[in-house]
């Protein structure tokens, strides 16, 4: 798997993973970040690549970190341990 394969699947789950902790549906994160809610499915099925100002819309929209979208997401081990 190239980098740029790798960015998109830690966007994409970690997109899908952070919206459900929040509790909100693709059209909720869509009209918080200001993007379609296509464009939300879209990113977390893989099929997008995201730009630097839709990751910050997202982080600020989840209320994290923009390398919290970015970074690979934690392993489900040490996430079942929290």
């Amino acid at each position: 798997m190239d980098l740029n394969t790798k960015i998109i699947a830690s966007v994409a789950a970690n997109v899908r993973r952070l919206r459900k902790v929040m509790k909100l549906s693709q059209e909720e994160l869509g009209f918080e970040a200001g993007l379609h809610r296509t464009y939300i499915s879209q990113i977390e099925c893989r099929e997008r690549n995201v730009s630097v100002n839709a990751v910050e819309k997202l982080a600020k929209a989840l209320k994290v970190r923009p390398d919290e979208i970015v970074d690979p997401p934690p392993k489900k081990a040490s996430a079942a341990k929290r």
